[in-house]
């Protein structure tokens, strides 16, 4: 029996994004909840284009059934980092994000890499320590982009 998105143990695949996912991971960037209040300034605006999605590593998760993105991540491989990782609020608590770093892990290993940078958003920091990341330093506020300390993680690829 298949689930919905929102129902635990949906039917959720990871596959590769194209250009016409722009939008939509667009959307699901500036309306997260994750990013309301003092953080609201750094996602305002922000936008992930066709060209992103071409030239970086970029895998969504999406219901089997509907087709609906419930999240999504972007690696860099030289130097290995996580540049964008977003699980739309719809499918929180649902193990979408534990199932995109296991992806990402298996990409990375795939590449050769064997540990991957994060710059936490720092509501988020708790998942990624919980996610195996180790904290290795703190990168300072840049304002005006963005103005607010960010915790530096490094994910062991093992």
């Amino acid at each position: 029996m298949r689930s919905t998105a929102t129902e635990p143990g949906a039917t959720v695949a990871i596959r590769r994004a194209t250009a016409r996912d722009a939008k939509r991971l667009t959307r699901l960037v500036r309306t997260s909840r994750a990013y309301e209040g003092p953080y609201a300034p750094m996602v305002e605006g922000y936008r992930i284009g066709p060209d992103y999605i071409e030239t970086h590593q970029v895998f969504v998760a999406a219901d089997t059934v509907t087709g609906q993105v419930l999240g999504f991540y972007a690696l860099i491989i030289s130097p290995p980092e996580l540049d964008l990782m977003f699980v739309g609020d719809q499918a929180q608590g649902l193990g979408i994000g534990r199932r995109l770093i296991g992806h990402l892990k298996e990409e990375a290993r795939r590449a050769g890499v064997t540990g991957v940078r994060i710059v936490s958003h720092p509501p988020a920091e708790g998942f990624y320590r919980g996610m195996g990341a180790e904290p290795v330093g703190t990168v300072l506020a840049s304002p005006p982009a963005v103005m607010w300390d960010r915790p530096e993680l490094l994910l062991g690829i093992g």
